[in-house]
């Protein structure tokens, strides 16, 4: 079985720079490489595959999931959770789009208390 490679820390120290500014989400490890929790749910985990690729999945309103899924590569369907998408990232990984993706992922996850005190794209509240 091949190893799993760390994700890079700086990719990991990005990922932080969203989640770690949003209520109550903390960055905590995971089986393999990192994930950030609100309370217990899980918002993202960053991981590296078998395959030596590496690997964000967040969670996603079913038509956000739908419509990533249908982009195809680097965006892709988890095989787990119905609201569960992910991405490959690499060196040409779009880091704002990232942002909104964790954004929205901790949106899902999050109680609405917390969630409605988080600014989403276009400078709006969700309401």
């Amino acid at each position: 079985m091949a190893e799993r490679p760390e994700p890079p820390p700086a990719w990991v120290d990005r990922i932080d720079a969203t989640l770690g500014s949003l209520p109550q989400c903390k960055r905590v490890p995971a089986w393999t490489g990192t994930s950030w929790k609100v309370g217990a749910a899980t918002v993202a985990h960053v991981f590296g595959g078998e395959d030596q690729l590496i690997r964000l999945v967040v969670r996603a309103e079913p038509d956000e999931v739908m419509a990533l899924q249908h982009l195809g590569p680097p965006y892709f369907k988890a095989s787990w959770g119905a609201n569960v998408v992910g991405l490959v990232l690499d060196g040409d990984t779009d880091w704002d789009e990232v942002a909104e993706l964790l954004t929205d992922s901790y949106c899902v996850q999050a109680p609405s208390h917390l969630a409605d005190q988080v600014p989403r794209p276009g400078g709006r509240l969700d309401a």
